[in-house]
């Protein structure tokens, strides 16, 4: 039985005795996380909540609050501003991720508590557990899976990831 903490290792993430393929950040695995380095932090990352598109698919079931999200969501990335490492309501005039994606990478976005308390300028924003590319390419430092298993790893109660 698992507690709830899935553990990435080689392109795997694990939970019990379930795994899945998972990509992670174009920078790798960095202990010295640094906004803008592509890397995916290195610890353990509690996971907050989960953001789905209600548009494309049911709420997934999950052992923390889940919550729609909408075209006027988005995530700041900018260590100069107020907000960092913070959901904000666009516009919004900051550098800032779109939550409401096109591409479908959004449609499960897991919350992961990186760099959240608190927060510390420059140190990363906006690592979330969402949904893969096709190719399993590298993220700009979060953690993908893809639908079906981002799905699974949320039913089997998913509270946490050690990278």
């Amino acid at each position: 039985m698992s507690d709830g903490t899935a553990l990435y290792r080689d392109g795997v993430l694990h939970l019990g005795r379930q795994s899945w393929r998972c990509a992670i950040g174009r920078g790798g695995v960095r202990a010295d996380k640094r906004e803008g380095d592509g890397g995916t932090p290195a610890g353990l990352m509690p996971l907050r909540r989960v953001l789905y598109r209600a548009d494309r698919g049911p709420a997934p079931a999950c052992a923390v609050p889940v919550e729609p999200i909408s075209p006027s969501d988005g995530w700041c990335d900018d260590p100069a501003d107020p907000a960092y490492n913070r959901p904000v309501r666009l516009p919004y005039a900051a550098s800032h991720e779109e939550m409401w994606r096109h591409d479908g990478l959004y449609d499960i976005v897991g919350v992961l508590g990186w760099n959240d308390a608190p927060v510390v300028r420059g140190r990363g924003s906006a690592i979330f557990l969402h949904l893969a590319r096709p190719d399993y390419a590298p993220t700009a430092g979060c953690l993908a899976l893809a639908l079906p298993d981002l799905r699974a790893a949320l039913a089997a109660g998913l509270t946490a990831v050690r990278v």
